[in-house]
Order: C-alpha cells, then structure tokens, then sequence
C-alpha cells in the first residue's frame, strides 16, 4: 500500500478521549486521509492507470470491484422498479377499471392520488424506521407491505378495496424511495457510488417502461386484465424482500449502533479486500463526533439540522432538487403523452398504450446514459445540462400547443340535440369541456364539417347525437375528436415530447436522488432524505391536482410557458447553490456546504482512486 507522508498521518485516536469541535474533527479527518485517497483518478488514462498528485513517476493500478457490490445494488434497486412499475401501470389499468367499476372522475383521482398521499406520509415516516431498525429492515418492510398492497389490488371486487390497495402500496413506495439511495450509497466504494445509485434510477425507468409492456400485453383482456397488471407487482417485491434476508446492514448503520466489528466483517465483504482500516477510522472518528454533538444538542435530529448552518444550507440544496424535478413538467408531459400521440393520427386505444410503452423506452434509454455520464461528466454538469434541454423542450411544447390553439378548425355545422355543447366556434373552445367532443370529416386534406357534439355517456368514442353517434358513426373519414383537435401541429408535441425525455431521464431524472444521498452527514442522513423524498411527494400531489385546473384557467400552452419559468428559476438555483460531490466521501461531503449558500457550487469535491502500489 501507499505509505503516508507524515508522521501525523499515522496517529492513533481514540474515540473515548474525543473533545474537539466538529470543525476541528473535519480537519482531523481531512488530513488523516491517505495519500492514497487524496489521489487523482483519471479513469481515460490508456493503461489503466492513474496519476497521483499530479506526480506521473508514481503509478497505481484500481482495485477489482467485487461482485457482490453489484448484486446488493440490484436487489436494492428492486425497490425503484417497484417505485416505476406501479407509477407506469396505473394508467393502463385505470382504462379498464373505469369501465368495470364505472368509476366517475373523482374516483379515478382518488385511486391515483392516494398513492402519492400515503407514499408522502411514509417517506417521512421512513427516516425515524431507517434510524432505528436501519436500512435493511425498513427495505424488507417495505417490500413485505409492497407485496400486501399488489395481493388486495389483484383481488379487488370494489371500490374501496381499491383504494385500500393503492393506500398500502403507497406506504412501501414511500418507504423503499427514501431508503433504497441511501442503503447503496453507504455501501458503494467512492468510485462507484453515483453510478450504483443512478442505478436506482434507471429500475424506476425501467419499472415504468416494463409496466407499459404489460398494459399493453393484457389490454386485450377487458375484463380482468387490470387484475394481472396491478398483480404481477407482487412478484419482484417477493424477490427483493427474499434477497434482502441474505445481504448485509449498512456498515455505517452498525458502526452508529456500536456494532463495529460487524461493520468491518460487511466493508471486507463488499470491498472484497481486507485493506479498510482508514475508512473504519474515518467512520468511527465521525460516528463519535456525532454522538458527542447529539448529546450536546439533544436527540431532536430536525432541529439540530436547522441549527447546524452546513446541513441547514445541504437540506436546501436537496429539497429543492426534489422540488425542482417535480415542478419541471414530468408528470404533466407523461399525462399529455396519450395526447400528443393522439394529435398525431393514432385513435385505436390499444395503440395508444403501445406507442406510450414507446415514451417509457425513451426514458428508460436515456437514463442508461446517466449511468455512463454520472462519474465522468460528474453530477453538477450532468444535472445542468439536462435542465437547460428540458428548458429548450418545453419551449417547443408550449409554441406547439399555442400553434395548435391558434390553428384549431371551425365548427361549421350545427346539429339538433347538441345541447350544452352549442354555441362554440372552434375546436379548442369545444374540446376544453370535457362533456364535449368535436366531430369532423377527414377526406386527406385536412378536417371539414366539424360540429360539437356531446359525449356518449361514458363513452368518449361516440357522441350521443349527430352524425358521429354509435350507430351513424362508423364510416371510415368521420372521426370524434375527444380532449385533441385535429392540427399540422402534432409533429411539434411530438417532437417537444421526445426530446423532453431525452434531456430529463439523464439528470433531472435520477441526479435529486443520487445527490440527496451523498449531501447529509450521518447523523442527518435518513432524516435528511426523508424530508426531501416527503417534498418531492408533496410537490408531485401538488402538480397532480392542479395541472387541469392550470389547463382550464390559463390554457394549456399557458401552462406549459408556465414550466418553462419555473424551469428557468431552477436552473439559477442549481448554478448558485449545487456543489460537485463526485470523488467526495460520504464523511467530507458536509465541508462542500461551509461558506455562504451562493458560494457552495464554487466548492469542488475531491477526486481519488482505490488501489494498491505498483
């Protein structure tokens, strides 16, 4: 191994005699950090190797990363499949529990936001489990609870076991989404840990595009496919809460709990090497520190994150990144995808549900990208990067929907029995009453003899009356237009849409989560995270109950403009305040957030390696 160059390096601390402050603890930490750690790793190097200091003449060689890490992370990732999975598969199987539940417009709402509801209430619920029962038995919990919720869902024969089943899958998304970044991060070795975090990330992309395979694999199935897309969640939930059984405790979590000779057992496991004395020590001295602090302050770990300026000021940057991700328009772009795919030709329901296991794709794709991106490109670029093309993307949304507004087709016929869908002059005005549908004739050159007519009941693939009623509706050029006009527009929404994904599924995607793991000291760690997963809910619950009323009061391109501020506003938070955490360890991160707020994305993290001297 390297050898230290001082003497002082090679001090022996105990814990016990600890009485310094934590500003002098830090520096203690910072220099009694090897000459290995404070190395240079420069991964494009063409031999493998890396430069030290800046002193090409001394060489060392990376360590193999065991397997074992990769498979810990896979199994703990299960719980972001989940988290994507049941996000992704709720808007295929609503088309077939509204018609076998007739459910009004309030119920479906109900179905869909109860989830997000108890998914906000068990995030902050799941700092106090990770803190007292640690990572490994919260995740089991939360599978275990996972695995209850997709049971009642499975064999629901009413309404409110629906709801019931929604509830409690909600308590473990909300549990495995705070606790999942967490566990891997305080496992991975430093090199590793954004890109096994991103991991994370890319299981809820995947989660969601497998979930809208199956949508469409059992659409067909009208009557009891919904019963196999909210079952099957049931099967990787039994698989993570199995695997969890066999995988270790966070080493980080015991060493807190005083069980540090099990925590040296777990890092020689997952390190696959017996060489973790000084990440020990580091662990151990910060450990200490905190106990001594928190007998100090007092056990109330929110106040003393508000009392203490670096966490204050770290809890910021992380809730406003949840915040951010959600107030940028995902959702709102995901829920306008049917319509987009719509505007451009494809009316046959089950092609609809195909082409959106194509948006999932998307994402899914390009959030392999960020695993790639994440310890290269480093997290601070990545994220600002991806704002700034979701910026251009939403741009494109909003010109095309206002072009479509501005272009919508006339009414020009009126027919009897059209009731309160008379009196419009366009489609746009027609189509924003959603008892109303527009009818027209499509010949190839554009839409003609369009009226508004009223919706069918519950079905919105007919009018009541006129000529695009069920039984003189069928002729092959006379289309019911319902929620979408007909426009030359489409290719914009489409366009907008395709390109929103590809800048947000790298950064914005999974960076708030990967960050928010890093940020947080110890002590504030599962607190920390709780609180910013709780605010990412909570912004989510937001959006999704005022999104159609936006729509409705300041149009829909409106809004779209409206994200497009909101959007701007986030990229001058994450230019001012977001530091670079890559290469940093877990136990120096709180230094990058010492100075004034502004200053902290002026702070670079360290660079180092792991390796052994050639």
């Amino acid at each position: 191994m390297l050898q230290e160059a001082s003497d002082s390096d090679n001090e022996s601390y105990e814990l016990d005699d600890l009485k310094m402050s934590s500003s002098e603890t830090r520096a203690l930490l910072r220099e009694s950090s090897s000459r290995m750690d404070r190395a240079s790793y420069n991964k494009d190097a063409s031999d493998g190797s890396v430069q030290l200091d800046g002193k090409s003449d001394i060489k060392i060689r990376e360590l193999k990363t065991p397997c074992f890490i990769y498979v810990l992370s896979f199994f703990s990732a299960i719980g972001g499949f989940l988290f994507g999975y049941d996000t992704g598969v709720v808007s295929g199987a609503m088309l077939l529990l509204k018609d076998e539940f007739h459910l009004t417009s309030l119920e479906e709402e109900v179905i869909v936001s109860v989830t997000i509801g108890f998914a906000f209430l068990f995030a902050l619920l799941g700092g106090w489990l990770n803190d007292r029962y640690g990572r490994k038995l919260t995740t089991v919990m939360a599978s275990f609870v996972f695995t209850i919720g997709a049971g009642v869902l499975a064999g629901a024969y009413a309404l409110w076991m629906l709801i019931v089943g929604r509830a409690i899958l909600g308590m473990g998304i909300g549990l495995a989404s705070m606790t999942v970044p967490v566990y891997i991060a305080e496992c991975a070795p430093i090199h590793l840990r954004g890109r096994l975090v991103t991991l994370n990330n890319l299981f809820i992309t995947g989660g969601q595009f497998v979930a809208s395979v199956v949508d469409g694999a059992f659409s067909y199935d009208k009557k009891h496919g919904w019963r196999y897309m909210l079952g099957l969640a049931a099967i990787p939930s039994i698989v993570q809460m199995i695997g969890f059984i066999f995988l270790p405790e966070s080493p980080r979590w015991l060493v807190a709990n005083g069980m540090s000779e099990k925590a040296r057992t777990v890092l020689v496991n997952i390190r696959g090497t017996s060489d973790i004395e000084d990440e020990m020590k580091e662990v151990e001295l910060v450990v200490a520190e905190d106990k001594r602090e928190k007998e100090l302050s007092g056990s109330n770990v929110f106040m003393k994150i508000m009392r203490t300026p670096s966490v204050r000021k770290a809890l910021i940057v992380g809730c406003g990144l949840q915040l951010f991700q959600q107030l940028s328009g995902i959702n709102t772009v995901m829920y306008y995808s049917a319509t987009i795919i719509k505007m451009s030709g494809i009316r046959n329901q089950t092609d609809a549900i195909w082409l959106a296991a194509g948006t999932a794709g998307v994402n899914f794709v390009f959030t392999i990208v960020a695993l790639f991106l994440v310890e290269r490109l480093g997290r601070r670029k990545l994220i600002i990067s991806s704002l700034f093309g979701v910026w251009v993307s939403l741009v494109v949304l909003a010109i095309g929907f206002q072009l479509a507004a501005f272009n919508s087709p006339p009414v020009t016929v009126s027919e009897p029995g059209d009731g309160f869908c008379h009196g419009y002059t366009w489609c746009e005005g027609c189509i924003e009453n959603t008892k109303c549908g527009f009818c027209y004739n499509d010949f190839g050159h554009g839409p003609v003899n369009g009226s508004c007519l009223p919706i069918d009941g519950e079905n919105t693939g007919h009018s009541s009356v006129g000529q695009c009623n069920a039984t003189t509706g069928d002729e092959t050029d006379l289309i019911y237009a319902y929620q979408y006009c007909p426009t030359d527009y489409s290719w914009m929404g489409i366009a907008g849409l395709g390109l929103y994904l590809m800048f947000f599924a790298p950064g914005m995607g999974p960076m708030p989560w990967t960050i928010n793991s890093e940020i947080y000291p110890l002590w504030a760690r599962s607190t920390g995270n709780s609180l910013s997963t709780a605010t990412n809910w909570l912004s989510n619950l937001l959006v999704s109950m005022t999104f159609l009323t936006l729509t409705e009061t300041i149009t829909k391109y409106g809004t779209y403009w409206l994200f497009v501020g909101i959007v701007s506003l986030a990229l001058l938070f994450m230019i001012l305040t977001l530091p670079e955490t890559r290469g940093t360890k877990l136990e120096e991160v709180e230094a990058l957030f010492a100075g004034p707020l502004c200053s902290c994305s002026r702070v670079c993290g360290k660079t180092e390696t792991v390796g052994v001297k050639l």
